[in-house]
């Protein structure tokens, strides 16, 4: 599913405009952006959390030469779905 098809289906389902859903998705984005950049935690009962963890700087081989490269220490985005959402996809 992409973006498009997501903003039809939470228009249909919430019986919103398309545009609403739009901007009613932009809002979530952008909010939750924010809040990972501030280093918060974003907890959505059921659904699942989203949260920043630091990946540290390690080696890694590049695949064509087999030369070690050093990769670069970075924050990236974790996603740990909720009991709720776990379920309805077993």
């Amino acid at each position: 599913m992409n973006k498009a098809q997501l903003i039809d289906s939470m228009a249909d389902k919430a019986g919103l405009s398309k545009a609403d859903a739009k901007k009613a998705l932009d809002a979530f984005m952008q909010s939750t952006s924010d809040a990972l950049k501030g280093g918060d935690r974003v907890a959505l009962v059921g659904f699942g959390s989203f949260s920043v963890a630091k990946r540290s700087e390690r080696i890694g081989r590049n695949p064509q030469t087999g030369k070690e490269i050093k990769i670069a220490a970075k924050n990236v985005v974790k996603f740990k779905p909720g009991s709720d959402l776990a379920d309805s996809v077993n």
